[in-house]
């Protein structure tokens, strides 16, 4: 199972809440997986990237709680998952069912946490299944990469950097760095979001070679 793409939270008809993601890095993973022979389910929330393959199953969601539960369902049947969605962290508590009209008054909107699909998925997680989780950081970036991963008892995790150019939302590249659970740190230069996706499967492949 992969996840890719941002999440919306809709507000009122006409607006949301949500962020830059455009889902490539999590449709080049799902797009070389299922070169490579495996089967992949995509949970996607709204991007304008396309992707046929016969070895891939699209789900297309909005919220987050939709991927949630699609995630939820999916996740028992699979080897592994690699969640590269930008899932919201917040979601509006109402939501309006007609467009808020514009008024002088300050508008106050309640906002209230989202379901963590990454903490739900590792403690779902039998013995031989593999997560992988991704982190945006803008400081202590590798300190704050670690500690997610073993709050949400994943296996490895993909960081990214707002400070490095070229990488994260909205570019065909990217530059990670990927941590496992015993604490190796490997570095990558900027590359093509689809080279970048050949070294995250490379290292997954390492759990099933082991």
């Amino acid at each position: 199972m992969v996840t890719a793409g941002p999440t919306l939270e809709k507000i009122d008809p006409v607006r949301f809440i949500s962020n830059l993601s455009t889902g490539k890095m999590g449709y080049a993973i799902a797009e070389t997986l299922a070169e490579k022979g495996a089967f992949v389910r995509l949970v996607s929330g709204p991007v304008s990237v396309t992707i046929d393959h016969p070895n891939i199953e699209l789900i297309q969601i909005i919220s987050a709680l939709e991927m949630y539960d699609q995630s939820v369902r999916i996740f028992p049947d699979c080897d592994a998952a690699i969640l590269s969605a930008a899932v919201a962290d917040y979601s509006p508590v109402k939501q309006f069912n007609k467009k808020i009209k514009h008024k002088e008054d300050v508008l106050y909107i309640e906002l209230k946490p989202t379901l963590d699909i990454a903490a739900t998925l590792g403690q779902m997680k039998r013995t031989g299944q593999i997560l992988v989780g991704f982190a945006l950081e803008s400081e202590n970036e590798i300190r704050n990469a670690i500690k997610k991963m073993k709050k949400k008892n994943l296996d490895f995790i993909v960081l990214n950097s707002l400070r490095d150019p070229g990488a994260g939302f909205g570019t065909d590249t990217n530059r990670v760095t990927i941590i496992d659970r015993h604490n190796n740190i490997e570095e990558f230069e900027l590359k093509p979001k689809k080279e970048v996706a050949i070294d995250i499967i490379n290292k997954l492949e390492e759990y099933f070679e082991n």
